[in-house]
């Protein structure tokens, strides 16, 4: 092992709120290491606020259980209603949190979006995307064990600053988000890839039944899609 390896790997523990922690590391507020972001809605009244080209999320677009990214949503917004609501861009990797409605409910932005006030984006203070929605995820979970397993009604920034976490040194933190950044990338990727396939296959196969279009042609049209 070199000693750069060697130096990511604390050689005792120390007694914290939260129990014995690699030395190093400390236990912290949810909120002392991770920005809360809060998000907004424009006017429904106004159309031009409305069918532009910014996806807008909201809880109905967060993935299932099994899924991580978001890239597409239900409804997009115009650069106008963006300016004229509550609502910031949020960057590529950043965690979204559903705080009303269906509670906690987890999505990593796959692309640049806005979302409703009806969540919360997160940002990690160390500058990293995955180990802050995988903190987040172990957030989620102390929340359920709050409330003895059962779905919690709402989350709010005191309730984030309520609840401690376990953080790693900032080494700690670089080597997790270079070792898993390209397994999360291919997971958005394969995401992608789906997605281009189903909008083929809803595109071309009504036109392949009507005879409008024959199999080879077909095969072109999804091998230049995936190119």
């Amino acid at each position: 092992m070199d000693e750069a390896t060697a130096a990511l790997f604390p050689d005792g523990f120390e007694e914290s709120a939260l129990g014995l922690l690699p030395k190093g590391w400390r236990a912290c507020a949810f909120t002392e290491v991770i920005n809360v972001i809060g998000g907004g809605t424009p006017k429904t009244s106004i159309p031009e606020y409305w069918g532009g080209d910014i996806p807008w999320f909201s809880v109905v677009d967060a993935p299932s259980g099994t899924d991580t990214f978001v890239v597409d949503t239900d409804r997009y917004i115009t650069e106008t209603g963006l300016k004229n609501c509550s609502a910031k861009l949020l960057p590529v990797g950043t965690t979204i949190i559903s705080a009303r409605g269906t509670v906690g409910r987890l999505a990593v932005v796959g692309r640049e979006m806005a979302m409703n006030q009806s969540c919360y984006g997160l940002r990690g203070k160390a500058s990293d995307a995955y180990f802050t929605y995988f903190t987040t995820c172990r957030l989620v979970e102390s929340l359920k064990q709050r409330s003895h397993g059962s779905v919690f009604d709402t989350i709010t920034r005191e309730t984030l600053a309520s609840v401690s976490v376990v953080y790693p040194r900032g080494l700690e933190i670089e080597a997790f988000e270079s070792l898993i950044a390209p397994v999360m990338e291919r997971i958005k990727q394969n995401l992608l890839q789906a997605q281009t396939l189903a909008t083929l296959r809803d595109t071309l196969l009504p036109r392949l039944i009507s005879g409008q279009l024959r199999l080879p042609e077909a095969q072109a049209a999804a091998e230049k899609a995936l190119a």
